[in-house]
């Protein structure tokens, strides 16, 4: 019975309700010297308390998504075979529409990493609006934490009424939002290829090629950003350094330290090749990277932060710093930091837009003005949250100030 099934969790429910009305019929009715009597009827607590807490974490560990089998509860899985993950490939793999917002959830196979995971995604209401139906829209890839799954944007994190608030208060484009495992098969790799598990390559390719299958997405990396937060912060300093050609941009929300995790890459070499810090260091790629964390988060500290601006200051990558007085490493601090990200990479991408069309004869013609923040509607906001620390280079990009002549949204 697998560990995170249905099935499982159901008995484990009629387990502690048949213990739970075991113990009111038996309690008065158990025999013999008064010692074993209370000992019996201990015996019966227990066996409910720790029924009731078995739902609890199986609960937990569902929706967390903490530990995928047995085996890799019990530390025995030393089957690292990615080939043996099933699902459908892009071409078969269907959008089921959840019971919430719009959002909409999938399970596939990557054809090139071949990985399989849970994809979530969130479309504007621009999106399937009559007016905008030949629109391109540009998409944010939102890495979650580890532990944590896709739906933890949705449980814990506010997605997407965070997000549509911000719309409604002109601070960002109306972006396409993918959830996409980070971890498939509960194996964490820092989102790095690693010889027995090509995550990296699930995220820059298999992903988008998903996406791009089944939505109006912009092409090219001004079409493509990534966010992330705890873990999947650190992922999103990263792929745009390393995948330049498909992300344009990444906002790191209190990353895990940017140096690398030892405990996760053991290998130094393999570690450095992966880490934020170093990648950065050499760059020479037009990438914007916006990294924030709070003065009180012990788990994303401020010094790894400022190295990493100080690693960017002599080449092109753009970086932009936030530093929070307060807030822990948790969700209350990333949706405060939600607003200067989604500025950010609203600056660094490209607004939805049409596709230019090719006049007779071969030469374009201009497509209509491009969707910006400014057209979503309401009154224009700023961040709620503290001051922007070092700024390595300077962002070019239409702001909510320059997006007067933009189409008009609703």
């Amino acid at each position: 019975m697998s560990l995170t099934g249905t099935p499982f969790f159901a008995a484990l429910i009629a387990a502690t309700v048949l213990m739970v009305v075991g113990t009111l019929v038996l309690w008065s009715r158990v025999r013999g010297p008064q010692a074993l009597r209370w000992l019996a009827r201990l015996l019966m607590i227990v066996l409910c308390q720790l029924t009731a807490i078995g739902v609890v974490a199986v609960w937990i560990n569902s929706s967390y998504g903490l530990y995928a089998s047995w085996s890799d509860l019990l530390g025995t899985n030393t089957n690292n075979n990615t080939i043996a993950m099933p699902g459908p490939p892009v071409t078969r793999a269907k959008f089921n529409k959840a019971t919430q917002d719009g959002v909409l959830d999938t399970y596939f196979h990557g054809a090139h990493s071949k990985l399989s995971g849970q994809v979530v995604v969130w479309t504007p209401p621009q999106y399937n609006q009559a007016k905008y139906r030949d629109y391109r829209f540009p998409v944010v890839m939102m890495l979650h934490g580890v532990p944590g799954s896709p739906m933890s944007w949705l449980e814990q994190g506010g997605i997407p009424s965070d997000f549509q608030q911000l719309m409604a208060r002109r601070a960002t484009h109306p972006f396409i939002l993918v959830m996409p495992v980070v971890n498939p098969g509960g194996v964490d790799t820092d989102c790095s290829n690693l010889p027995d598990r090509q995550v990296a390559t699930w995220l820059a390719d298999d992903v988008p090629d998903l996406i791009q299958h089944n939505f109006r997405t912009i092409a090219g990396s001004k079409g493509w950003g990534v966010m992330g937060f705890s873990t999947g912060g650190f992922c999103a300093a990263k792929l745009p350094l390393q995948y330049p050609r498909v992300f344009g941009a990444g906002a790191a929300l209190d990353p895990d330290p940017l140096t690398g995790d030892p405990s996760v890459i053991r290998d130094t070499e393999e570690r450095r090749a992966n880490a934020p810090t170093d990648l950065v260091r050499s760059s020479l790629e037009d990438v914007g990277i916006f990294v924030a964390t709070s003065e009180q988060d012990r788990f994303s500290p401020a010094i790894d932060m400022e190295r990493f601006a100080a690693a960017a200051a002599n080449t092109p990558v753009r970086v932009k710093t936030l530093l929070l007085s307060t807030g822990g490493h948790n969700y209350g601090t990333w949706r405060r930091e939600y607003e200067p990200a989604f500025a950010f990479l609203s600056k660094e991408l490209a607004a939805p837009q049409l596709p230019r069309k090719p006049k007779p004869g071969g030469s374009e013609r201009p497509a209509a003005p491009p969707l910006h923040a400014a057209d979503v509607g309401g009154a224009a906001g700023g961040p709620t949250t503290t001051t922007t620390t070092k700024h390595a280079g300077s962002a070019p990009g239409a702001g909510p100030e320059n997006d007067a002549a933009g189409t008009p949204g609703r």
